[in-house]
């Protein structure tokens, strides 16, 4: 290997300058005042009582949480379709089937516990 390869190799960042992932400062502050205002959001229409049906609010919040999940992926995480081949990607959406999977299921055998170990508690079971 010549003096050459050796400084070339030296200075090769594996392909993080070509898929713009940077770790810089203004990113970091832009990642943080997002998740700070994604934070402060929902904290004001729960403390507030801005929106009056809780159903309404639930899904208010679970939305700023998912854009809250992107803002870090994004800033903080540095993940994109084009870092690391595209396994990253990959691996992100099958995390997220598996949770969907999990947390639906869960809800559907909790319901159906609930309707179908206290049948005296139910309402539409009553004579």
């Amino acid at each position: 290997m010549s003096s050459h390869d050796t400084q070339h190799a030296h200075h090769d960042h594996h392909g993080h300058d070509d898929l713009g992932i940077h770790a810089t400062f203004g990113g970091y502050m832009t990642g943080f005042v997002a998740s700070v205002i994604l934070t402060v959001i929902p904290f004001w229409l729960v403390m507030g009582h801005v929106i009056a049906k809780s159903s309404t609010a639930a899904v208010v919040i679970l939305a700023l949480a998912a854009v809250q999940i992107v803002v870090h992926m994004i800033y903080f995480l540095h993940m994109n379709a084009k870092s690391e081949g595209g396994w990253n990607m990959l691996a992100l959406v099958f995390t997220i089937v598996l949770v969907v999977i999990t947390l639906s299921g869960s809800i559907w055998i909790m319901y159906h516990l609930n309707n179908n170990m206290m049948p005296l508690m139910n309402p539409a079971n009553l004579p």
